[in-house]
């Protein structure tokens, strides 16, 4: 039988959602005071006679009746009714403090956001603050409420979870003698880490001890392994080895499974061999050392043993800043500001990449605002060479595939990225017939964010990846990795397929302010896993390759 505070949640939360989706506000005050009144009787609705309820003050008929039907079925149709036609996500907004009915309405109604994590990433993007009711502090807040909501969750992005994993390392290292080695998915540098793993030589009761006097609970406990988790809800998992295995343990938990049984399935190595390291494990086959987030495929292997191992891509392999916004859109700083923060880390040249006019949550730029950032960066040119910050913007792939200005508009530019941002919820056809247009658009430069995939909040559209590669490939267009860490788009996974086809990938920030800058990063830890060269990747061209770049781009152009 329900009690009373059953009653008066599910009578809040029906007002709640009434007042979400606009419906009938006379309604929703019943419904709240209703549940106000409930929540203060000192008598309980289900020990009264049906026509008592009815007279209990703040009830009424039609309360009264909701009352019955919960008291009778444990259900109040009109709440359940409610909760079918709203997003899950934005049920699960209701649990973010600081975001009421009104800014959750705005939220999903007037930026078609469905999720926390688009949320969240809008409010990086400063998208709040263009709405009524939403300033700076709030988007703030509602950013910090957000992320420690999700914190609570148990799966991360890399970059949420990479601060943490390193000083959790260091705190254990200090804590025993023995030997730690972090493994498993963070070593393997995934995009999205479900727990922590490390080898270790230390006993399980020593580690037992440890982890029950720091507050974590042992949530598994088997022969050569233990699972701890506490408030932070990260599983921490320890492979419990000898002093002489602990290279080999290390060995078979940084790899794939398809990777392993090659290795396994060959005389290349002995797993009871006392190695001092895991380049032993490879100078012993006289093959060359396969890092851990290469370890992805079989195919791998025998490029080892040939010698035949890429130079991957590494941090300082960036020349450039390709997609990037300013406060001419929705970013923070100024293009000036954006330029020489990119002057300081070294780097030869800036694209600036501000939405394009459809993008009006966004502050997409008219044509009249065109022309005088167009102005401004000419100046700036003037001041800042031998730096140069190139003319582009992200064009949104409009609904029928066009691009969202004119051809002499277009021409403007020395570059155009193309990208989806509206009417996600698409059948995979509608998304290829999209993206295939843009993508033979001869303006188009580079495809942004292939699936527009937020990692952990929102799937990407469905899209035939090989049809989307080839048709790049005969378009001379360059596909974006968008290196935002709730991105990381296209997936790592298919960049070796775009890389058959001479394909270029560029790293791109996606820069909102210059903090975003530092995102590169995380583009470049999964082009890593995809074997992907500096040769490869436009943003590691010189300013000279680079502008040569530009000039075939616009050799496409029929203008």
């Amino acid at each position: 039988m329900m009690n009373n505070y059953d009653i008066a949640d599910n009578f809040s939360l029906l007002a709640k959602l009434i007042d979400i989706h606009g419906d009938n506000s006379f309604k929703a005050k019943s419904y709240s005071s209703a549940a106000f009144a409930i929540e203060k009787l000192t008598v309980q609705l289900s020990n009264l006679p049906k026509e008592q309820i009815y007279k209990v003050k703040g009830i009424g008929d039609s309360i009264g009746k909701s009352v019955i039907e919960q008291l009778e079925t444990g259900t109040l149709t009109a709440l359940l009714e409610y909760i079918s036609k709203t997003p899950p996500g934005i049920l699960e907004m209701m649990n973010i403090k600081g975001i009421g009915q009104k800014k959750i309405a705005t939220i999903w109604k007037d930026l078609e956001i469905e999720s926390l994590g688009e949320l969240l990433y809008a409010c990086n993007e400063n998208r709040l603050t263009l709405y009524k009711g939403f300033g700076e502090k709030s988007q703030n807040n509602i950013r910090d409420a957000i992320t420690f909501y999700m914190g609570t969750i148990g799966n991360y992005l890399y970059q949420q979870i990479e601060t943490y994993a390193l000083s959790m390392h260091q705190k254990i290292t200090n804590a025993f003698e023995n030997s730690f080695l972090l493994t498993g998915e963070f070593r393997r540098q995934f995009e999205v880490i479900h727990q922590l793993e490390w080898v270790t030589d230390v006993t399980a009761e020593k580690l037992k001890q440890f982890f029950t006097e720091n507050n974590y609970t042992v949530t598994l406990d088997e022969t050569d392994f233990l699972e701890f988790n506490g408030e932070e809800n990260v599983k921490l998992c320890f492979h419990l080895t000898s002093t002489h295995q602990l290279y080999a343990k290390l060995f078979q938990t940084s790899c794939c499974k398809e990777f392993l049984i090659e290795w396994n399935g060959t005389t290349y190595w002995d797993s009871t061999f006392a190695y001092s390291s895991e380049e032993e494990i490879f100078s012993k086959v006289n093959a060359a050392y396969i890092p851990a987030y290469l370890r992805e495929n079989k195919q791998i292997i025998s490029n080892a043993l040939h010698n035949n191992l890429a130079t991957v891509i590494q941090p300082e392999n960036i020349s450039g800043i390709i997609h990037s916004h300013s406060n001419w859109s929705d970013g923070s700083n100024t293009i000036e500001e954006m330029a020489k923060a990119a002057i300081d880390k070294g780097l030869q040249y800036l694209v600036i990449s501000d939405h394009s006019k459809t993008a009006f949550y966004a502050k997409g730029l008219q044509e009249d605002r065109l022309i005088a950032q167009h102005l401004q960066i000419d100046e700036l040119n003037r001041k800042l060479a031998p730096f140069k910050i190139f003319k582009s913007i992200e064009s949104d792939i409009l609904n029928d595939g066009n691009l969202d200005y004119t051809d002499s508009v277009l021409n403007s530019f020395d570059l155009v990225i193309a990208s989806i941002h509206s009417n996600l919820k698409m059948s995979e056809e509608k998304a290829m017939s999209r993206l295939l247009k843009a993508i033979e658009n001869p303006f188009t430069s580079i495809l942004g964010h292939m699936t527009g995939r937020l990692l952990l909040s929102r799937n990407g559209y469905p899209v035939n990846h090989e049809k989307i590669i080839d048709a790049c490939a005969a378009n001379n267009v360059v596909i974006e990795l968008n290196a935002h860490p709730r991105r990381l788009d296209i997936d790592w996974r298919w960049i070796d397929k775009a890389l058959e086809k001479n394909i270029l990938i560029s790293i791109n920030p996606d820069a909102h302010s210059i903090e975003g800058y530092d995102d590169c990063k995380y583009g470049i830890l999964v082009a890593q896993k995809a074997g992907l060269t500096k040769e490869q990747n436009l943003s590691s061209f010189s300013l000279e390759q680079f502008e040569q770049f530009v000039q075939s781009q616009k050799s496409k152009r029929p203008l």
